[in-house]
């Protein structure tokens, strides 16, 4: 996914309010942007941190900037970190028209926010000639307390546990269904649930990967011109195929 312009650079003055940012530019220019994440962003949120934004040119927007990047070192040497989970689900469903997702191959078919569930859209859906289909749930993952461990979720997520139920649902009508845990950093080896910051997801997901649900985790490789999808990494939990 290439960023429809290369994004511009800054300093990190301080995030609040969740979905705003603060940022001193370095043309020296300080601005506020829209964060699109409305997670705990733990160890991602450092005032000083370089960051990167991309602008909008649309005149119905309040704020023209919107927060992508931002730079992080876990002691490995300073890694980009994607915060805007708002592009997720497209980047998954590039990898996997691209195939690059090998576990995801073999569908003919791909469609996107399709109605499923209780009133759910599932992220995306693939489908075969012979009327198979594979229910694919894609979240964004960037919390990593150790080095090289990429952890979900960052908070607690209702809806998160709620996706792992109607998952199993689906495999128990003859389904397959996969979770992808999308890892925008390149410094991840290895992805595990944070089962201390929600107890219940963790519970939501034993349960799910007993029905049949599959799991993958897979990293990125980010810089400010775009995002892609990598490689896929060890998961310590679950199913995975």
């Amino acid at each position: 996914m290439l960023f429809p312009a290369p994004l511009i650079r800054g300093q990190l003055i301080k995030r609040y309010k969740r979905f705003l940012a603060d940022v001193k530019l370095d043309s020296g220019e300080e601005i506020t942007a829209h964060c699109a994440n409305p997670g705990a962003m733990l160890g991602l949120a450092e005032p000083g941190s370089p960051v990167w934004l991309s602008k909008s040119d649309n005149p119905k927007r309040k704020l023209k900037f919107s927060w992508e990047l931002i730079e992080v070192d876990m002691g490995a040497g300073p890694t980009l970190v994607g915060i805007n989970t708002g592009h997720p689900n497209a980047l998954v469903a590039e990898a996997i028209s691209s195939g690059l997702i090998n576990e995801l191959s073999g569908y003919p078919e791909m469609r996107r926010e399709v109605k499923y569930g209780i009133n759910s859209r599932i992220d995306i859906l693939l489908e075969k000639d012979d009327l198979s289909r594979c229910y694919v749930e894609v979240k964004n993952v960037h919390l990593m307390r150790e080095p090289g461990l990429a952890e979900f979720p960052d908070s607690v997520t209702t809806r998160g546990a709620k996706h792992l139920a109607e998952l199993s649902a689906m495999v128990a009508e003859g389904h397959r269904a996969v979770m992808v845990y999308l890892v925008q950093r390149a410094d991840a080896a290895d992805f595990s649930l944070a089962r201390d910051i929600d107890p219940a997801y963790g519970a939501a997901f034993d349960a799910a990967a007993r029905a049949g649900v599959e799991a993958l985790a897979y990293a990125c490789e980010l810089a400010p011109v775009g995002i892609e999808v990598s490689r896929r990494i060890h998961l310590t939990e679950g199913i995975s195929r």
